[in-house]
């Protein structure tokens, strides 16, 4: 049993890239792991102030919020799921926030097995590989990080569409093999 944390970037509650998270988490959870969603809007995650408070305070942050928790989700985790919707051909605010706030314990996230799932209204997966350059390059900072499977849900944007599509079945699928 592995420990799955999934890390929904989108802030539109029920929106296409939180549908393909619930299918990752119900396909992963069937396969009797442990899986957890994280809806990172429904958190309070400032951006990080680059303050550096957390060098000297034991990777303590400055900023009082709910990122403490998050980051220990991340650290106790075996698998991340990263999961954005593409914005401007990048990675949404919400979960860029997080991303950058891992500063604090940033060499406590190791040894992960990196699942991402990208949404947009485009249909060429070309528009998503801005999103998964930012996704990889966090994933590079991670130390014994392994890339495990990419979910492009393309060709999406009122909520729902994603349902019935390609990326809905392999949603499913991917989480079952974690």
């Amino acid at each position: 049993m592995k420990k799955v944390l999934i890390l929904s970037g989108s802030p539109r509650k029920g929106g296409n890239s939180d549908i393909l998270c619930q299918q990752f988490a119900k396909g992963a959870a069937e396969a009797g792991n442990e899986v957890e969603i994280v809806r990172v809007a429904d958190k309070k995650i400032a951006p990080c102030k680059a303050c550096y408070y957390c060098r000297t305070h034991e990777g303590e942050c400055a900023i009082k919020d709910d990122m403490a928790e998050v980051l220990q989700k991340m650290i106790d985790a075996d698998v991340i799921v990263l999961a954005s919707p593409v914005y401007f051909y990048s990675v949404d605010a919400q979960l860029k926030a997080v991303i950058d706030r891992t500063v604090a314990r940033w060499l406590e996230v190791k040894n992960k097995e990196f699942y991402y799932i990208v949404t947009c209204a485009d249909t060429e997966k070309s528009a998503t590989l801005t999103t998964l350059d930012c996704f990889r390059g966090y994933a590079d900072c991670v130390n014994g990080a392994k890339e495990m499977g990419v979910i492009y849900g393309t060709g999406v944007y009122e909520k729902g569409k994603i349902e019935g599509t390609p990326a809905y079945r392999q949603a499913y699928e991917t989480g079952r093999k974690v």
